[in-house]
């Protein structure tokens, strides 16, 4: 699986969703890459007002304030 943390630079909420995806990742193996809504327009368009979100292979998964353990049990299918 691969996650995808979307954010900005000085999002408090961005900085601990970053905590939270690496953690996660970690544990089950899963690999993540983050991308900034300040570099790309269409990810602005799409998720400026959610920001942070997590998309997992591709789908958006949560946002705002991101569920560890609800992601890690998506990782790992539990």
């Amino acid at each position: 699986m691969h996650v995808t943390l979307v954010g900005k630079p000085g999002c408090h909420l961005c900085d601990d969703a970053r905590t939270v995806v690496e953690r996660a990742c970690a544990a089950s193996g899963a690999t993540w890459d983050e991308q900034s809504i300040l570099d790309d327009p269409l990810l602005a368009d799409e998720y400026a007002e959610q920001i942070p979100v997590v998309l997992v292979d591709g789908r958006r998964f949560d946002f705002w304030r991101i569920d560890e353990a609800r992601l890690a049990a998506r990782l790992t299918g539990s």
